[in-house]
């Protein structure tokens, strides 16, 4: 649903708008795998539904304007497809309602291999001389390759909208080497679980294993928001994630902070994997919509914070890491760390990167205070703007950790995935 819908003043609207939103999820309302009527067997339809998809036929027994959304490439190395979907609100006037869509993805090449996904919206009472239209959004999950969509959407007298149309997704020539985390011509419902525990990982006995640390700055890129923005969010996990799915590394030491809060969420000390729903159950207490009375009372408490962050996890850890990365947005700070935290962060032997999420670099392009201390300490930052961001510049990050500690530096491009 989108809000500009929702700026008629009727309490009705509002109740749609919050229920669809409710059906949804963020960012947008995600499909559900249609099962299979028996293991290995073939997807139970409505007669009709089956026949309509079948036929291919384009109906407006429901009037409706259907969008086709191209794949794009997300942070979490998917790439994500869909559609718009815009229905007058008059015609779900009357008591209420149900809207059920469902339909086929076919893979270009495999006929005989349609994924079947649905999505159920309820629609409370609406009045008749309601106007302007309903805004729905659906997303769903595809690998590299060509597909062909068959949609449909009903209501309960079952009035039919249907549609159909074709989508590629395709990395450009340049990004060929990138592993995604999708394979190939795969249909998946999009997924609402960031957190979810990653598969276990079959690390390398090549050498050694390797210990990282990474302190992560779990904050929106707009300093002054209340929210954590989905958008964010994926982008920092998908860090995490393929740090966690390097092969060459067998502990990991995980730090969430949050500038704002000046506070430390979450902390992880040499583990065997990323505990990604503790991360996520910790994460749930940040409150960016309010503002510590005592942080106010701090003239440089911000600044004072982050340097006895930097100190703790540069300088003060117990188990020594063969490399430290922060990752996160541009921290801002009233003042610039103290000469003294520099001076005693200067025995730091490890080496230490910064992977900056910044989505408008032209529009901040100066170093912020991680990326002073980094640039000190002779480590490396890299600007976090698009997907192949973080698939690349790990790639040259656990490069340059092997080189550290083994002296040479021949890493598969395939290692972060």
């Amino acid at each position: 649903m989108r809000n500009s819908s929702m700026r008629l003043n009727r309490s009705n609207l509002a109740a749609l708008a919050a229920c669809i939103l409710a059906a949804s999820g963020a960012p947008a309302p995600a499909q559900e795998l249609m099962p299979a009527s028996y293991p290995g067997g073939t997807v139970r339809l409505f007669t009709s539904d089956a026949a309509i998809l079948e036929a291919q036929e384009t109906r407006k027994d429901l009037p409706c304007n259907v969008t086709p959304i191209k794949p794009s490439l997300g942070f979490d190395l998917k790439f994500h497809s869909g559609y718009d979907v815009t229905v007058p609100l008059k015609e779900l006037a009357g008591s209420e309602n149900l809207l059920t869509m469902v339909f086929k993805v076919t893979p270009a090449g495999h006929p005989d291999e349609p994924v079947y996904l649905s999505q159920h919206i309820n629609v409370p009472a609406i009045e008749e001389n309601a106007g302007g239209p309903a805004y729905l959004q659906g997303t769903f999950d595809v690998g590299e390759g060509k597909y062909h969509i068959d949609w449909l959407m009903r209501d309960r007298a079952e009035r039919v909208c249907s549609s159909n149309w074709d989508v590629e997704a395709s990395l450009p020539s340049k990004d060929r080497q990138m592993a995604l985390d999708i394979a190939p011509n795969l249909i998946l419902p999009f997924d609402t679980q960031p957190f979810k525990q990653e598969p276990p990982v079959e690390r390398t006995q090549n050498d050694g294993p390797l210990n990282v640390k990474v302190v992560v700055n779990f904050a929106p890129q707009d300093a002054a928001s209340a929210t954590m923005q989905p958008l964010d969010l994926n982008a920092l996990i998908s860090i995490l994630r393929n740090i966690a799915r390097d092969p060459h590394i067998a502990k990991f030491s995980v730090v969430a902070f949050n500038m704002q809060e000046q506070r430390v969420i979450y902390r992880q000390d040499a583990a065997s994997q990323i505990d990604f729903p503790a991360l996520g159950k910790a994460l749930s207490s940040v409150n960016l919509g309010t503002i510590d009375l005592k942080h106010l009372t701090q003239k440089h408490g911000d600044a004072e914070f982050l340097a006895g962050l930097m100190t703790q996890e540069l300088r003060d850890a117990k188990d020594r890491p063969d490399a430290i990365i922060f990752a996160g947005p541009k921290v801002t700070v009233q003042d610039s760390l103290p000469v003294e935290t520099l001076k005693l962060l200067s025995d730091v032997k490890e080496p230490v990167f910064y992977m900056n999420y910044n989505l408008n670099p032209q529009v901040n392009p100066w170093r912020d205070a991680i990326g002073n201390t980094v640039h000190y300490l002779k480590g490396m930052e890299y600007t976090i703007s698009r997907p192949r961001d973080v698939f690349f510049s790990w790639t040259d990050i656990i490069g340059r950790i092997v080189k550290s500690k083994f002296g040479r530096a021949t890493v598969s491009n395939a290692s972060s995935q």
